[in-house]
């Protein structure tokens, strides 16, 4: 399977939390957490499009400036999610500035802020540029299933963890995997071509299988139905799962949420702020140590799991931390 989602930590484990997902095939990504941004190309930060924040503590969310600083002048709209009071806090941040220049900007970049309460309700707002910022079109929200966005081929999902105060932790779900079999393209008598796109998507919406897709063949164009290319060029697949996970301590609660929400997870981006061995200081934190987080990776039975957001007084010492976790990932832990 050619994977659709690429993620990376944008800095290093002991700086600002902040994923990147890269997507295949599409000049867009999606960033979990805002922390510290200056270490990500400009191109890349232009292709975000939906940002997920678990919380607004200031290294979750510091790098929100630097982000609104790029996309001025652009036409440009981007969607962020957060916890409980984020669009408030969203419009605090961008009203600490003076805007009486923009009304004759050309463009009008936008920011679609919304939140997420604990009983499923919500809240979204805009933000446009060209009428200096000030929310508009605030809309009540109800999510179903923990489900905040919804869009064709993939979903995300939210929990909500205790960090002492609300804490989102996030699921990126491709809803299926549809592969192109380009031996069996050939085989066919077909070629490759933007109509692949349009076959794709059928199978995403789940059209009926007389529906009619025009397909591009060696002597011209072709006219077969969905069952058809379904049953002779395509192999579908379960959907890739992307899941982030941080500042949230140890309770039965959470670790019960963070399970459910980071099952079979291709990739679990999860904190392991402290080593084991000062758990009474992660519990006083209300953060995870290394061998916690990978209990929980482990009961998810996730695929890979990617630690994050050490605490600093282990700095030089990040290769503990990461072994600590593997051990309890493979079950060796005490």
């Amino acid at each position: 399977m050619t994977p659709v989602f690429h993620p990376v930590l944008v800095n290093s484990p002991f700086a600002d939390p902040c994923v990147y997902v890269d997507f295949l095939f599409d000049r867009r990504a999606m960033l979990f957490d805002l922390g510290t941004l200056s270490d990500l190309p400009t191109r890349k930060i232009l292709r975000i499009s939906h940002i997920f924040v678990s919380h607004t503590h200031i290294d979750h969310f510091i790098g929100f400036d630097h982000l609104v600083r790029l996309c001025l002048g652009r036409q440009k709209q981007i969607h962020l999610f957060g916890p409980a009071g984020f669009v408030d806090q969203v419009w605090h941040r961008l009203a600490s500035y003076t805007w009486n220049l923009v009304y004759s900007y050309d463009t009008d970049f936008t920011v679609v802020a919304t939140e997420i309460h604990p009983d499923g309700s919500g809240l979204s707002s805009e933000f446009h540029c060209l009428r200096g910022f000030k929310p508009e079109n605030v809309t009540v929200r109800r999510f179903t299933d923990g489900i905040i966005h919804l869009e064709e081929g993939l979903l995300v999902r939210a929990a909500q963890l205790d960090h002492k105060i609300p804490s989102l932790a996030f699921s990126l779900e491709e809803k299926l995997h549809v592969n192109i079999l380009k031996n069996r393209l050939e085989e066919a008598g077909l070629v490759v071509g933007p109509w692949l796109n349009g076959l794709k998507q059928a199978i995403q919406q789940e059209k009926p299988d007389d529906t009619p897709i025009q397909a591009a063949g060696t002597r011209g164009a072709v006219v077969l139905t969905l069952r058809e290319l379904r049953e002779q060029i395509v192999k579908i697949e379960t959907g890739q799962k992307v899941c982030y996970v941080t500042d949230a301590a140890f309770t039965p609660k959470n670790a019960e949420r963070i399970v459910d929400l980071a099952r079979e997870a291709d990739y679990l981006f999860i904190e392991a702020t402290f080593l084991d061995d000062d758990s009474d200081r992660a519990a006083t934190r209300h953060h995870l140590t290394a061998s916690q987080a990978g209990k929980l990776a482990r009961r998810a039975a996730v695929a890979r799991v990617i630690p994050f957001h050490f605490s600093p007084r282990y700095t030089g010492r990040g290769n503990e931390i990461s072994a600590e976790l593997q051990q309890a990932w493979n079950g060796f832990s005490p």
